[in-house]
C-alpha cells in the first residue's frame, strides 16, 4: 500500500534541489541586516563624537584603526563615519542583492520540481480520479496554486526569516543601549502581532472563496474553448457569455470584498505604526532633555524605529499571504494523497493470446449498478461482437478488460488464460489491450506522430501500411502535407470518421494481442466500415478482437456475438442464431435494415 504523504513531506519534497539556495539566501539575509544596523551606529557616533564632541568608547581595535586612519582631527573623523556609512550601506546591498539572487534560483528549483512531481503523479492516477475531477481545475492547481505556494515558500517563509533576525538583532542592539527605551519600541510588536492573527483568521476564509470562484472561471473557460464547435453549432454563445459573466462577476465580487478587509487591516496597520514612532519620539525626547539619553542614541532609536516598523507590518501581511497560501497547499496536497495506481507484488506478466473469461462480473459506479453477473467466455484469436443500448454497461466492460477500473474483489472475476487481471502488471497490460473509443483522443502533433505514438517505429512505410487498414490513407495523402499534416487541439484539424479511423491505426500499430473496438466506427459510413472490417480481419489475424457497436452490419461477422440488456447477457451466438431467436438483436437489425432500404 502506497504510504501517506503530509504536506510537510510534500513541501520537503518540492524543496528538493533548491534547499542549499534558501539557506545561502538566509546566511545573506543576516548578514545584509548585521550591515543594516551598523549604519545607524556610525551615524549615531556621529553626532554624538565627532560632532558633539562627547567621549564614546569604542573597541580597542576599532579606536586603534580610527586613529591610524587619520580619525584624530575633526575633518578627519567626519571623513571617516562618511565612509563608514557608505560602506555598510555598500556591503547591506550586496548581501540583499546574493539573498535575492540565491532566492531566486532556490524558488525556480522549487517550482520545476513541484511541477514535476504534480504531472508525474496525475499520470499515474486512477482513470475514476479523473473522471471525477475537472480538468480546469485541476489545471489551475498546478499551476494557480503551485505559484502561490512557491511564493509561500521563496517570497512569505524567507520574509518571516528575514523580519525574525531583524527584530532580534535590532531588539539585543537597543536593549545593551537603553532598556527603557527598548520595551518602549518591543511593546509595539505584540500588538502588530495580536490584529494581524486577527485578521488572518478572516482574511483565510475569504482567499479560500476567491481561489474556489477562480477554479469554477477556469473550468468555464476550459469547457466553452474545448467545446467550441458545439458551441457554435447550437448557437450558444451568448449562453456561454452570460455564463462566463456570472462567474466571472461572482470573482470580481469576491477579490473586492477582500480588497475590503484588507485596506482596514492596512489602515489599522498605519495607525499602530505612526503611535510606535510617536511615543518613541516623546519618551526618547524626554530621556535627551533629562541627560539620560544623548542626541546621537535618540536618531538611532528613531531609525531603528523606522526600520522595524514596515517588516513586523510585512509580517503580518505575510501570515495573510500565508492563509492563502495555506488554501494552495491543501489543494495541492489532495492531488499528491490520492493514491496513485500500483501493481501488486510480484505481479505478472502472462501471455495474452489466451481466452478471456468474464466469471459473474458485477459493477456498481457510484451506487449505480452497471454489470451484473455478467458471464461469457472470447476464445483466443476469436471476434467477439456486443451490441447494446446507451447504458447498458459496453464501455465500463471495456474499461475494465484495461483496467481503468479495478474489479472489486467478491465482483466476480475477469481471467486470461486463467490468470485473474488483478494479478496482471498494469503497465503490461495495457501495452497489449489495443483500445480504440467512440470519440479517441488526437494529440497536437502530425498525423504521422499520432499514428505511431503507441509503437514509436519511426517506420513510415508501416504507418501508411496500417492507415490503408485503416482506411485513412487516402484522405491524408489529399491534405497538402500529407502524414506531416499538423492535428489541431483534439483533432479539430480532422472530421469525426477520419479521426476514428485514425485512432483506429495507431491501435493496429501496437499489434497488440487483444483489441478492442468501442462503437469505434460510428462516424463511419457503411461502405467505410465494410472496408475497415475486412482489413481488421487481415490485420488482426491470431488477435483477439472485441468489436462494439450499435450497428448490427459492424457484428454480424463476428465468430459470437452478445447482446447487453441492463448490464447483462440477454442474447447470445452467432449472427444466424441471433436472428433464430427472435429477441432484441433480431429488432434491431429489422430496423436498421428498413432504414437502408429506404430511398
Amino acid at each position: 500500500m502506497e504510504k501517506k504523504t503530509t504536506k510537510l513531506q510534500m513541501l520537503l519534497d518540492f524543496l528538493r534541489g533548491g534547499k542549499r539556495w534558501f539557506a545561502l539566501a538566509v546566511v545573506a539575509m543576516g548578514a545584509a541586516t548585521l550591515f543594516r544596523f551598523l549604519t545607524p551606529q556610525v551615524v549615531g557616533y556621529t553626532v554624538d563624537a565627532v560632532i558633539g564632541g562627547k567621549t564614546v568608547e569604542l573597541p580597542e581595535p576599532l579606536a586603534n584603526l580610527l586613529s591610524s586612519l587619520g580619525g584624530g582631527t575633526y575633518g578627519g573623523a567626519l571623513l571617516l563615519c562618511a565612509l563608514g556609512v557608505a560602506v555598510t550601506a555598500v556591503l547591506a546591498g550586496a548581501f540583499n542583492y546574493a539573498a535575492r539572487m540565491c532566492n531566486a534560483v532556490g524558488s525556480q528549483a522549487f517550482v520545476k520540481r513541484a511541477r514535476d512531481i504534480l504531472f508525474n503523479h496525475t499520470q499515474r492516477l486512477p482513470f475514476e480520479w479523473h473522471m471525477k475531477h475537472m480538468t480546469g481545475d485541476t489545471i489551475q492547481r498546478c499551476t494557480s496554486d503551485v505559484q502561490t505556494t512557491r511564493g509561500f515558500v521563496a517570497d512569505q517563509l524567507i520574509e518571516v526569516v528575514r523580519t525574525v533576525i531583524l527584530i532580534a538583532t535590532a531588539l539585543f542592539i537597543m536593549f545593551s543601549m537603553n532598556v527603557t527605551m527598548a520595551l518602549v519600541v518591543s511593546a509595539f510588536i505584540p500588538i502588530i502581532l495580536v490584529y494581524t492573527l486577527f485578521f488572518t483568521r478572516r482574511i483565510a476564509g475569504e482567499f479560500l472563496q476567491c481561489d474556489e470562484a477562480e477554479g469554477e472561471l477556469m473550468v468555464a473557460v476550459q469547457e466553452n474553448l474545448t467545446g467550441v464547435r458545439v458551441v457554435r453549432a447550437f448557437g450558444r454563445e451568448r449562453f456561454e457569455r452570460d455564463r462566463f459573466d456570472e462567474k466571472n462577476n461572482t470573482l470580481a465580487a469576491k477579490w473586492i470584498r477582500l480588497g475590503y478587509t484588507l485596506g482596514v487591516y492596512w489602515g489599522v496597520g498605519d495607525v499602530v505604526s505612526t503611535l510606535a514612532l510617536l511615543a518613541v519620539i516623546t519618551v526618547g525626547a524626554y530621556l535627551s532633555a533629562g541627560g539620560s539619553f544623548t542626541l546621537g542614541e535618540f536618531l538611532i532609536f528613531i531609525t531603528y524605529t523606522q526600520q522595524l516598523t514596515w517588516p513586523v507590518r510585512q509580517l503580518g501581511r505575510t501570515l495573510s499571504e500565508m492563509s492563502k497560501a495555506g488554501v494552495s497547499i491543501e489543494r495541492l496536497h489532495e492531488i499528491i494523497a490520492a493514491p496513485a495506481e500500483t501493481s501488486e507484488p510480484n505481479a505478472k506478466t502472462p501471455p495474452l493470446e489466451r481466452d478471456i473469461v468474464f466469471d459473474n462480473v458485477s459493477f456498481t459506479y457510484e451506487e449505480r449498478p452497471v454489470l451484473q453477473d455478467l458471464s461469457f467466455t472470447v476464445p483466443r484469436g476469436a471476434t467477439l461482437g456486443i451490441l447494446g443500448a446507451t447504458g447498458s454497461g459496453k464501455s465500463t466492460l471495456t474499461y475494465l478488460l484495461n483496467r481503468l477500473y479495478d474489479l472489486p474483489r467478491g465482483s466476480g472475476s475477469i481471467t486470461i488464460g486463467g490468470v485473474d487481471l488483478r494479478e496482471i502488471d498494469r503497465a503490461y497490460l495495457r501495452r497489449n489491450v489495443g483500445l480504440v473509443l467512440q470519440e479517441p483522443f488526437l494529440f497536437s502533433k502530425t498525423i504521422f506522430e499520432n499514428i505511431d505514438i503507441a509503437a514509436r517505429t519511426g517506420d513510415r512505410a508501416k504507418v501508411r501500411d496500417k492507415a490503408r487498414a485503416a482506411a485513412v490513407d487516402d484522405d491524408i495523402a489529399a491534405f497538402r502535407n500529407g502524414y506531416d499534416t499538423m492535428v489541431g487541439e483534439r483533432g479539430v484539424t480532422l472530421s469525426g470518421g477520419q479521426k476514428q479511423r485514425v485512432a483506429i491505426a495507431r491501435t493496429l500499430m501496437t499489434e497488440a494481442p487483444i483489441m478492442v473496438f468501442d462503437d469505434s466506427m460510428s462516424a463511419l459510413d457503411m461502405e467505410t466500415d465494410a472496408k475497415i472490417r475486412e482489413a481488421l480481419r487481415q490485420n488482426t489475424s491470431g488477435a483477439t478482437v472485441i468489436l462494439i457497436s450499435h450497428r448490427v452490419s459492424t457484428l454480424m461477422t463476428a465468430d459470437k456475438i452478445i447482446v447487453l440488456e441492463g448490464g447483462r447477457v440477454t442474447e447470445s451466438g452467432t449472427h444466424r442464431d441471433l436472428l433464430e431467436q427472435n429477441g432484441h438483436y433480431k429488432r434491431v437489425y429489422d430496423i436498421q435494415s428498413a432504414a437502408e432500404v429506404q430511398p
